[in-house]
């Protein structure tokens, strides 16, 4: 068996043929926004690499840095850690047969795909670990993410160098998967209410005929004041809706997190709105801008 420098390895030593330690081997299936820095930092850390993305051109863009492979089954064949950073869980169930036919993979999963899903496909998989990344297109580009993994103990060791790669610090829930993604949307929650609030509170100053930025300026440095509400509501007036992490994916987040509400019995009132005002903006052509585009929902 031969791994990704060419070198032959012993089958199940973890060590080449000449007895030193091989690096593991990753798969990361999904180079978009969040994929594409994680897949240059994981690289970066000296862990071989093999990408695929369903729109090869995003995968492509990574080839300095990995092989980029033509199929899921092409980039996940003995790899010792697959990743799956898509969109949702459609498109993760498009690509569990494969992973599941590298059965000693250990399977990171590392998009928001809700607690059912994850439940679900944790069932199907004992090196399942649930571990979604909170932070956007930068963190993600200089491997600064935070993440949220629950998982067996007995899959640590394979999964935080990963995570080191990619994070600045990483969370271990529990032992349980669903855990780690039950936090993802109790903190996803938060921000969705900060993001709507300042896309709400400057479309409001407008129409009341004041300049928004006084609105910033208001909560500057007192205690409702936010660097995340200013950097977001900077670039909401300058109208730059470049995406760090896109409204469409928001609306998805919403929906997922109004469900997990509704299932333990919590109000999902005021995320359900804010959902709705996401959707109106991408029902106007916003989908593809950063999730700060809430703003064109409000009028």
């Amino acid at each position: 068996m031969r791994q990704a420098d060419g070198r032959a390895t012993r089958r199940g030593t973890g060590r080449a043929a000449d007895g030193t330690r091989r690096k593991q081997v990753i798969a990361l299936l999904g180079t978009g926004i969040m994929g594409a820095g994680m897949a240059r930092n994981i690289a970066k850390a000296g862990l071989p690499l093999r990408v695929w993305n369903r729109s090869r051109a995003k995968a492509e863009a990574l080839a300095d840095v990995a092989t980029v492979a033509d199929t899921p089954a092409e980039a996940v064949a003995g790899a010792d850690v697959v990743i799956t950073m898509l969109f949702d869980a459609d498109a993760v169930d498009s690509v569990v047969e494969d992973i599941q036919a590298v059965p000693d993979a250990v399977w990171l999963q590392m998009g928001t795909i809700g607690v059912d899903a994850t439940l679900r496909l944790a069932e199907s998989n004992d090196r399942y670990v649930d571990a979604p990344v909170l932070g956007t297109k930068q963190p993600a580009e200089n491997g600064t993410l935070l993440v949220l993994a629950s998982g067996s103990e007995a899959l640590k060791a394979k999964a935080q160098p990963v995570f080191d790669a990619v994070g600045q610090r990483t969370v271990w829930v529990s032992d349980k998967p669903g855990d780690a993604t039950r936090l993802k949307l109790v903190l996803n929650s938060w921000i969705l209410a900060l993001v709507a609030g300042t896309g709400q509170a400057i479309t409001f100053a407008e129409s009341l005929g004041l300049d928004p930025q006084l609105f910033l300026d208001g909560i500057a440095g007192a205690a409702s004041d936010s660097a995340y509400a200013q950097l977001k509501g900077k670039a909401t007036i300058a109208g730059d809706f470049t995406p760090a992490f896109t409204l469409e994916g928001a609306v998805k987040d919403a929906g997922l997190i109004a469900e997990a509400m509704d299932q333990v019995g919590i109000d999902p009132t005021v995320v359900t709105a804010i959902r709705s005002v996401l959707a109106r903006a991408s029902e106007r052509g916003h989908g593809d801008a950063d999730m700060s585009a809430i703003y064109h929902g409000f009028r």
